[in-house]
């Protein structure tokens, strides 16, 4: 069995992709251009993927294409009507970032609420040596205790938020989703929930249906003292309304770990806030942490092994 995974150097060298399975014959490329896909996959019998994407006319050149691993949560990267249609089955991998995105998303709120970015580098700068008192408060400090979070999306990394938040002592809102006509036992009204919340974080999957679910409409309605935080997917939000809502001071600040488009291209919107100590942003590394990555590498490896050791084959 001939498995080719066309963008090895998603993951850094020291996250190991292995299997136990003799037959098995790996073929890593660091990274492959779309043109170079076709010939790279021509006679694999498994495909590693990460975000390389996979179109139906590509896929259609493949001879011996028996299985997909996809080594992420996401598959839009993938044709899915495609595989279905010639029985190829597409895998992907869950529940591996469920510790690394919650503390990447209280890492992102406490640098927001207690100003470290702005502290540490005012004490680079000497501003703590030159101090009349033994500190100085020139940026804002505030608690998270006593404050009130609005979690959309209620998979592992949304519980796993609201355990960690509890423990802060904050008050946990469990968003409906947006536009629900009825509200399931325990939740609260999407609409409702973003005018009572001062923290507001995203963790669901990108659709046709979540697609800018916090555009300029909804970023009204927030407090002025809310913060805004996306360690999911940068569709969910309407960049261009976000960037206005932070400039103006109509909320307080966001967080995020993602962008519409990525890599992001220097022309993206939310440049415009690179100075602005009220707003951070990170390269889409919340689900990375060293253990995370491993957990993701050997779920995937061993699906491929269980898929081999199938009877059938």
């Amino acid at each position: 069995m001939k498995v080719v995974f066309l963008d090895r150097d998603s993951f850094p060298s020291y996250i190991t992709f292995t299997s136990s399975v003799q037959s098995l014959t790996m073929i890593d490329y660091p990274h492959t251009q779309t043109e170079e896909i076709a010939a790279r996959i021509i006679d694999a019998d498994i495909i590693l993927v990460n975000k390389t994407v996979l179109t139906g006319d590509v896929l259609s050149q493949c001879k011996n294409l028996k299985m997909i691993q996809v080594t992420a949560t996401g598959t839009n990267n993938i044709d899915l009507n495609y595989c279905e249609e010639n029985n190829i089955i597409v895998k992907n991998v869950e529940n591996y970032s469920a510790n690394s995105v919650p503390e990447h998303t209280f890492a992102l709120l406490l640098t927001l609420k207690r100003s470290l970015d702005a502290y540490i580098s005012d004490v680079k700068k000497g501003v703590w040596s030159d101090s009349k008192h033994f500190c100085f408060l020139d940026h804002p400090i505030r608690d998270l205790a006593g404050s009130t979070m609005l979690i959309i999306g209620n998979g592992n990394i949304g519980q796993n938020v609201a355990r960690i938040a509890q423990a802060f002592g904050i008050h946990c809102l469990l968003s409906e989703r947006k536009g629900s006509d009825t509200i399931r036992e325990g939740r609260i009204s999407f609409e409702e929930g973003i005018q009572l919340a001062d923290i507001i974080t995203l963790h669901c999957p990108l659709s046709e249906e979540t697609r800018s679910m916090i555009g300029k409409p909804e970023l009204e309605k927030m407090k002025s003292s809310a913060i805004l935080i996306n360690v999911s997917r940068g569709g969910l939000i309407d960049e261009e309304a976000l960037v206005e809502a932070v400039q103006t001071k109509q909320i307080f600040g966001a967080a995020m770990d993602v962008a519409t488009r990525e890599p992001m291209p220097n022309t993206s919107t939310l440049n415009q806030l690179a100075d602005y100590p009220n707003f951070l942003l990170t390269p889409h590394v919340a689900w990375a942490s060293d253990q995370a990555m491993q957990t993701l590498a050997d779920i995937a490896m061993n699906q491929i092994k269980e898929y081999l050791l199938q009877p059938s084959l």
